[in-house]
């Protein structure tokens, strides 16, 4: 794995695991923070799918490991999209539980080059912020994408 191509995020959110890890795997919960669509099969090989994400694209990969409330790993890419195509790389979630929250640990892999790398760098700083303001019981406010601000 080349190490330069690797996205790797650390977030403080003030809610418990359990509930950062429904916000990740719960289709109602998710479209609180990404996307205006979704769809989960939270188990190995299950479908791992978010429509409308940032520029209105669709996320699609499928779930490699499910550990409730702790871990989560699955394959990620974009329909229609040759350079990170659906299943193409790989995203592991780390939810620990820390200083009356969670601290969630993301790692992406697997994409292509250093651009993508950079656009997806920015999407995940986008998203997890939301994420976060989300799970805490915030309102995100409506999403305009990683490129609004």
């Amino acid at each position: 794995m080349n190490d330069q191509l690797v996205i790797r995020r650390e977030v403080q959110i003030a809610a418990p695991p359990a509930t950062v890890f429904a916000f990740l795997t719960d289709p109602e919960k998710i479209m609180n923070w990404m996307g205006a669509e979704a769809a989960t099969e939270v188990h190995p090989g299950g479908l791992y799918l978010v429509k409308g994400v940032g520029q209105g694209s669709n996320a699609r990969g499928a779930f490699r490991e499910v550990v409730p409330v702790h871990r989560l790993a699955y394959s990620f890419g974009w329909e229609g999209r040759d350079e990170v195509p659906p299943g193409s790389s790989l995203i592991e979630i780390d939810l620990l539980d820390r200083d009356g929250g969670t601290l969630l640990r993301m790692t992406h892999s697997g994409l292509p080059n250093e651009a993508q790398c950079a656009a997806h760098a920015k999407g995940w700083a986008h998203y997890l912020g939301r994420l976060g303001v989300a799970a805490a019981g915030g309102n995100p406010g409506v999403d305009r994408g990683p490129g609004s601000g």
